[in-house]
């Protein structure tokens, strides 16, 4: 069975004529009528009943239209997905980034990009404030948490899973909390830049998640920062699993509750809503997909 007899059944379906689907693809009515033919014969059953007025779907033609439409929309994505790389990208971009993807993916990612396109340059800023987009003339935003406004277009790449960690020295001096409400009586570092507020952990039970409200002596918005002090055995911290990945793996940092964290934080690609986004993001955004997705076991 062949992907572009499937694709010209289901324009038929669309179009409800041979002519129509003849004319859209540049074709003859004989040519269309055969391949339909072709079709039915590989999979040995009638899909469309023909009379000189109309088209009729028969039973398997219909099992067979959501398939075919599923191929169709395949292709038309994995068309859209590629359209404009062999085109020449030039112009300037404007985004701003989070802190940790820029530390961790982004700069490389966003230099190799312009390395590629030479007649491109990019103005990366991190930043994780929520900026904003038109005021701040950025064209394009990476963003980790929710998306509320209503004149912008997400596009998700994927999810960031947190952890809540502590090095092997803080535990030998304090213990090991059990438990998540234990650690109400440990030193928690707490990471400043939280929607939910740096104070209040998330975790998960099979009721629903709950919060447990911790304290600690030290706080930030920097993430280096909070890392490092995990690090040095200062607290337990509340952070990205992307942040501390390769600590957990070599045992600098062990993860207290891998199970039980239910902070879950999706990543996006945010731009302004337009018409038709430019050629130049659009790429981009595909290739810090790419990026993404290439480590998303960080995540």
């Amino acid at each position: 069975m062949r992907a572009d007899d499937l694709i010209l059944f289901s324009q038929v379906v669309e179009m409800g004529s041979f002519s129509k689907v003849a004319e859209a693809n540049s074709l003859t009515n004989s040519v269309v009528s055969k391949r339909i033919a072709r079709l039915e014969e590989e999979i040995g059953v009638q899909l469309l009943y023909r009379t000189t007025r109309k088209l009729t779907l028969t039973e398997a033609g219909k099992a067979l239209t959501q398939g075919a439409k599923t191929v169709k929309q395949a292709t038309q994505e994995a068309m859209d997905a590629v359209s404009g790389f062999g085109e020449n990208v030039s112009g300037h971009i404007k985004m701003s980034v989070p802190s940790i993807s820029g530390d961790l993916i982004l700069a490389d990612a966003v230099a190799e990009f312009c390395n590629l396109h030479p007649g491109l340059s990019v103005d990366m800023s991190l930043d994780n404030r929520f900026v904003d987009l038109v005021e701040g003339g950025y064209d394009l935003v990476i963003r980790t948490g929710y998306l509320e406004d209503s004149s912008l277009i997400a596009r998700h790449i994927l999810d960031s899973q947190w952890v809540v960690c502590a090095s092997p020295a803080y535990i030998a001096r304090n213990s090991k909390p059990n438990e998540p409400q234990d650690l109400t009586l440990h030193n928690c570092l707490q990471y400043a830049y939280q929607t939910t507020g740096a104070s209040e952990w998330e975790f998960k039970a099979k009721q629903g998640n709950y919060i447990v409200k911790v304290s600690g002596s030290f706080s930030t918005d920097n993430a280096t920062a909070l890392r490092k002090a995990a690090l040095g055995g200062h607290g337990v911290a509340y952070v990205p699993r992307c942040l501390v990945y390769h600590d957990i793996r070599n045992g600098q940092l062990v993860d207290l509750f891998p199970e039980q964290v239910g902070k879950r934080l999706g990543i996006y690609a945010v731009y302004p809503f337009t018409r038709q986004l430019p050629n130049k993001v659009k790429l981009l955004i595909e290739h810090i997909r790419t990026r993404y997705l290439a480590i998303s076991h960080y995540f």
